[in-house]
């Protein structure tokens, strides 16, 4: 039984990382917001996001210790992966025009990867608070809460400053998911 001083560290330190891994989801949503995104699309894309921050640290706690050394570097790598593709294509299309758009964020395979994206380091996490015997219901509707608000929140920037950026906005929001992408990879 944890004492009340322990347990309000306890909480302090489940929330610092639901905001820190809510940064990702600030910063990535800023990158979409600046493409032009509609209230509507931002609401689903800050649900998704929110119920991924739940679901990976979440699989991360079940999946145990002795998988965190290899799936570490993997999730990692794979998170570069998906932003460095998800950038690329944000700054191709930008610089094309209309054309076909296979992975944009309204459709399902684009608002998959970019969740993923954006939540798959919390599953590393989520391994990490497998070892010691934190509140599970406690950190990840902490890590789902944030990561969606904070997705919202970027959102609502990056329209904001796509608005003044013009047809611009899009090749800057897909250079961010670049530099993240590529953040992650090294």
């Amino acid at each position: 039984m944890l004492s009340a001083s322990a347990h309000v560290g306890q909480v302090v330190t489940i929330l610092i990382m639901a905001v820190a891994l809510g940064m990702d989801a600030l910063s990535l949503g800023v990158g979409i917001g600046m493409k032009g995104i509609r209230l509507r699309d931002m609401l689903r894309i800050s649900t998704v996001i929110g119920f991924f921050h739940i679901l990976m640290p979440l699989l991360g706690m079940f999946t145990g210790h002795y998988m965190s050394s290899l799936l570490g570097y993997v999730t990692t790598y794979f998170a570069g992966g998906l932003l460095i593709l998800l950038g690329g294509h944000m700054v191709y299309s930008s610089f094309k025009g209309d054309g076909v758009q296979v992975l944009d964020h309204r459709s399902p395979l684009g608002l998959l990867l970019f969740a993923l994206g954006v939540s798959v380091d919390s599953f590393s996490v989520g391994v990490s608070l497998g070892m010691f015997q934190s509140d599970l219901v406690l950190s990840v509707l902490a890590f789902g809460f944030c990561g969606g608000a904070m997705a919202m929140l970027g959102l609502l920037l990056g329209r904001k400053v796509s608005r003044n950026l013009g047809d611009y906005g899009e090749a800057v929001g897909g250079a961010i998911l670049l530099a993240f992408g590529f953040m992650f990879m090294f």
